[in-house]
């Protein structure tokens, strides 16, 4: 008997693994729908966005500068007859900025200046444009009279200040919750008063307690009406001190505007860790603000914003009406908290400027435009379907999945996956979102590398993830046009090249095996040499400081993230390119013959690509990679950054992408099939899934043939007593999901 249950647990393990290797053949209809060409595929993903008008080519227009924070990324944008349309081109004309920025005219001279941060406060660049756009550095650090002098205006970096006409007496202010939160401090600009004219910037502190309102120290829970902790003596002038517990609370959004047409400012707010926008309404005046209600859920009316975390409103004119409309997004710095998918949210003002009517439109503005992959994309260039033209695969540090309290504190939830775009000749043409259904293992900081290291001539899949492990993915060896990978060997090899490792397979030393070089968070890179066979490989350390490289910027940042890529060029030399933290693709030479020696930089990458030049920083932590893909005479280089996006760097035609891309189920979303194996009936359970709805199960026979389909009924038994013995697949999909497949053994 003992004997008989082995042998029957052997062959359903056997067919288990059947199972996964024929999932590749499917039908595909069901992941890819209406497929579309991207209109601006290679823009490089956004996540953290602020949005201002200014015109950028002087064509007497407002253009768009999107900046992205998570990268401290410069996106201009120019008008158009029907939008807006991307040119990187002109972003070398702005200055140096980090984590926030807001244009307004200071100095009436219809030029957009910028606002933006400096250490602990404000730093100003006027718009000194004629012929070209340029900037003119004002200060380093916006000043205020406080009590008895002037000193910085405290803006921490996860404090996003207003800057408005708060007294409309025609020059600017500035609204800026206290450094330790909880009260909004108005500093009132005295240009006005002093010199008759608005192009200076005076401030003093006006009001502790602008607008009589407190935001709770450790929510985003907002008091209205309360006594100010401060004393006032004279106009300006301030005596008595902070109280003996002072409010702690940092990380706010301010937005000044008037929203119900009454002539005064009223504000929406953001705060650190909350995905609701709150709308404060001002009944008092001009020169004495008092908030008396507010929305907690702005705006109610509407489709009320729900975006983790620490929403930001921006606003713009995004249509040419000449009315401003409202564009949201996370604020939060911390790199694995905010949605980063789905993290514009844009309402068009269907009112007008002083009495605006918001109304949602997309919650993917731009982004539902271009490649983007969550947070951190990865590609990589191989032929993986053998027909000799290279493919574009693209991992991931993972799509925002989920965001959950756990006693007080924020956390969020990440999936990394493997997207396969097929190269057609003049595009690239979606295949799948979930290459070897890695989704279902719930990874961060997915990094796949290919090549064929059995020597079966079909390509296998190493992939690196965020604990410095590997995964080998063998390819079964079924077909050629469609890789089918059997299911995972976890801590390949034993190697751990340390946190985020970044693997490629590449023969370094020439000597007809391929081996393996793995980057890491540390900034170095790892050279492990194949010491086995074609059929038998065998990865062996060899150094941790190949070339003698280290990408890390230590007056940045503790790590360099590097992420390697080794080429030949025509002239079978050896190259490397490789990106970090910092946002720069170093290129290296001098490695042939020279694996125990330090790699020279090179400037030779724009000459290999044709180009003239390449940007300093194209965003953090970037990835490179580097093939022919459009011609032979150059290479074309593509880059990801930690926005999720592509960026494409050739002297061809960038290729179009056919993309309709279905989000992947959720790992929550995970179905289980039960009894397995089965004999007459079968159930689905959905477990804790709260999306259950709208969806279809399909079974397929081993060859790929449909035998049954019906709709979704959560634990409803499936009667399988006409169907023979043998394996078959379980599939769920939805309008709204990618399909998610389990195998399932009938014996009868």
């Amino acid at each position: 008997m003992r004997r008989n249950i082995r042998e029957s647990f052997s062959l359903y393990s056997l067919l288990l693994s059947i199972a996964f290797v024929f999932t590749a053949f499917l039908p595909t209809t069901a992941q890819v729908s209406s497929p579309s060409q991207l209109h601006d595929p290679w823009a490089g993903g956004l996540n953290s966005c602020q949005f201002c008008n200014i015109d950028i080519n002087l064509d007497g227009t407002n253009d768009l500068l999107i900046f992205d924070r998570h990268g401290n990324r410069i996106l201009p944008y120019l008008q158009t007859g029907w939008g807006f349309r991307p040119a990187p081109e002109t972003a070398c004309l702005f200055p140096d900025l980090h984590d926030w920025v807001i244009t307004s005219d200071y100095n009436c001279d219809g030029k957009m200046d910028l606002f933006t941060y400096s250490l602990g406060g404000v730093r100003i660049f006027q718009n000194t444009s004629d012929t070209s756009l340029k900037f003119t550095l004002v200060t380093d650090m916006l000043t205020s009279y406080y009590y008895n002098g002037y000193v910085g205006i405290l803006v921490t970096p996860v404090d996003y200040p207003a800057i408005a006409d708060i007294d409309g007496d025609g020059d600017l202010d500035l609204l800026t919750f206290f450094g330790l939160g909880s009260y909004i401090e108005y500093h009132k600009n005295l240009s006005i008063e002093k010199y008759g004219n608005c192009d200076s910037l005076d401030f003093r502190l006006a009001d502790h307690c602008w607008g009589n309102f407190k935001e709770s120290e450790g929510s985003n829970r907002i008091s209205l009406g309360i006594v100010c902790p401060y004393k006032y003596s004279g106009e300006f002038s301030c005596a008595g001190t902070a109280p003996d517990d002072p409010p702690k609370h940092t990380g706010s959004t301010i937005l000044a505007t008037d929203l119900n047409g009454d002539g005064v400012k009223d504000l929406l707010l953001g705060d650190v860790d909350f995905p609701a926008l709150i709308s404060l309404i001002n009944g008092g005046t001009l020169d004495s603000a008092n908030m008396i209600s507010m929305d907690t859920l702005y705006p109610s009316h509407d489709v009320p914003v729900n975006l983790f975390s620490f929403p930001a409103a921006s606003m713009a004119d995004m249509d040419r009406d000449g009315i401003t409309d409202l564009l949201v997004s996370p604020f939060d710095p911390n790199l694995t908290l905010s949605e980063n998918r789905k993290s514009i949210w844009y309402y068009k003002n269907y009112g007008t400027n002083g009495h605006p009517d918001f109304r949602f439109v997309t919650n993917e503005l731009f982004q539902q435009d271009m490649l983007d992959f969550g947070s951190a994309s990865y590609p990589v260039l191989f032929d993986l379907d053998g027909d000799g033209q290279v493919d574009l695969l693209t991992g991931s540090y993972g799509a925002w999945d989920s965001s959950w309290y756990d006693q007080g504190i924020l956390h969020s939830t990440y999936t990394g996956t493997v997207t396969w775009f097929r190269n057609t000749g003049n595009t690239f043409d979606f295949v799948t979102a979930d290459l070897g259904s890695i989704a279902s293992l719930s990874l961060r900081g997915v990094y796949p590398a290919f090549g064929d290291i059995t020597g079966d001539g079909y390509p296998d899949m190493v992939l690196g993830n965020s604990d410095g492990t590997l995964l080998f993915f063998a390819n079964s060896g079924v077909s050629h046009d469609t890789p089918a990978f059997l299911p995972p060997v976890f801590k390949y090899m034993g190697i751990d090249a340390g946190d985020y490792s970044a693997p490629q397979l590449f023969d370094l030393d020439n000597d007809g095996l391929t081996d393996l070089i793995i980057g890491e968070r540390s900034g170095n890179l790892n050279f492990y040499r194949n010491t086995g066979t074609l059929t038998n490989p065998v990865f062996t350390f060899v150094t941790d400081s190949l070339g003698k490289i280290n990408v890390t910027n230590p007056a940045l940042s503790y790590y360099g993230y590097s992420t390697p890529c080794f080429f030949r060029d025509s002239h079978e030399k050896t190259w490397l390119v490789v990106g970090s933290e910092e946002g720069k693709i170093s290129c290296y030479q001098d490695i042939d013959n020279n694996l125990s020696g330090a790699f020279s930089l090179s400037d030779s990458l724009p000459e290999i690509l044709g180009i003239s030049t390449l940007p300093e920083s194209i965003g953090w932590r970037t990835a490179p990679a580097i093939g022919h893909i459009t011609g032979q005479e150059n290479m074309d280089l593509i880059t990801g950054n930690f926005s999720g996006g592509l960026n494409y760097f050739s002297s061809h035609t960038k290729p179009g992408v056919i993309s309709s891309a279905p989000a992947v189920l959720k790992p929550d979303f995970m179905f289980s099939v039960y009894p397995n194996p089965a004999s007459s009936f079968f159930r689905i359970s959905l477990g804790h899934s709260d999306s259950a709805t709208d969806l279809q199960v399909d079974i397929f026979n081993i060859t790929g043939m449909k035998v049954f389909s019906d709709r979704f009924s959560d634990g409803k038994a499936i009667e399988i007593s006409s169907l023979t013995n043998g394996i078959y697949l379980v599939r769920i999909s939805g309008d709204k999901s990618g399909p998610v497949v389990k195998p399932l053994v009938i014996v009868h």
